[in-house]
């Protein structure tokens, strides 16, 4: 099991940059983001197309960088967790965790007891399809693995000390679309109900020693919120970068043709 880059970074006091990954499932992603020189990579399939099969060929190839592969499932399932970290994810992100109980049936599906209850299965590609020790890989999996919570909406800013305090969890994420809705403020990202809820969420990060992570659209966004204290960073998704940045290249073409 290939170290996770996205906990090293962070036990080096740096900020881990990473990139979400919805439309564009090309063998050639994995190869091109490591040239960027990211971290971790969310592959998402929460408001994706992906299939299981199309997921385990980009944590295969992503597994032949250093780049962390996480994947963001769908939901709150056993299935969707366990099966995931099998194909050889080093982490999940789960979306809009509302509670404490459900924050613990995510550790419970991600690791090895005694921490957990995942399921065990060895020598697949979890492990690059090498024998193991289980013991010995059972505990560094269940320290290698990152558990990613978002907090989507106000019941789970209301339960905010809750899921921080559950054993396993590492990150509180803040999915700001979804918050900012839940809020009654959909995209109003200056409103000062939501600003209060990121400097909540950065508290309580610091407070019990987990990252606060965050997706900024734009360079503009990510600093502000750096500057709030979050300290994981995905730069925007796969569509977004390349909507903007042709855009960008067809406005200008037009305006040196002269009919823009």
């Amino acid at each position: 099991m290939k170290p996770n880059r996205f906990q090293q970074v962070l036990a080096e006091g740096k900020t881990p940059v990473g990139h979400m990954i919805l439309e564009f499932g090309a063998r050639g992603m994995a190869q091109i983001l490591d040239s960027v020189g990211i971290d971790f990579v969310l592959l998402d399939t929460e408001h994706s197309a992906f299939t299981t099969a199309e997921l385990a060929d980009q944590i295969a190839w992503f597994k032949a960088t250093s780049i962390a592969p996480f994947v963001r499932i769908p939901q709150i399932e056993y299935h969707f967790i366990a099966r995931t970290l099998d194909l050889g994810a080093l982490g999940v992100m789960v979306p809009n965790v509302k509670t404490a109980v459900e924050a613990q049936a995510i550790v419970d599906a991600a690791k090895y007891l005694p921490q957990g209850h995942r399921g065990v299965i060895m020598g697949n590609a979890h492990t690059d399809y090498k024998g193991v020790n289980p013991a010995e890989q059972m505990a560094y999996a269940n320290r290698n693995t990152t558990i990613i919570c978002q907090i989507e909406s106000v019941e789970g800013m209301e339960n905010l000390e809750a899921i921080a305090t559950t054993p396993g969890v590492d990150v509180l994420w803040v999915g700001h679309f979804d918050l900012t809705n839940s809020q009654g403020i959909p995209g109003q990202f200056h409103h000062p109900a939501f600003l209060d809820a990121l400097q909540q969420v950065v508290a309580t990060c610091r407070k019990h020693g987990l990252a606060a992570g965050i997706q900024p659209g734009n360079l503009a966004q990510a600093q502000e919120w750096m500057e709030m204290g979050f300290n994981a960073i995905s730069y925007s998704g796969d569509f977004m970068v390349y909507a903007a940045a042709m855009k960008e290249g067809v406005d200008g073409i037009r305006k040196l043709a002269g009919n823009g």
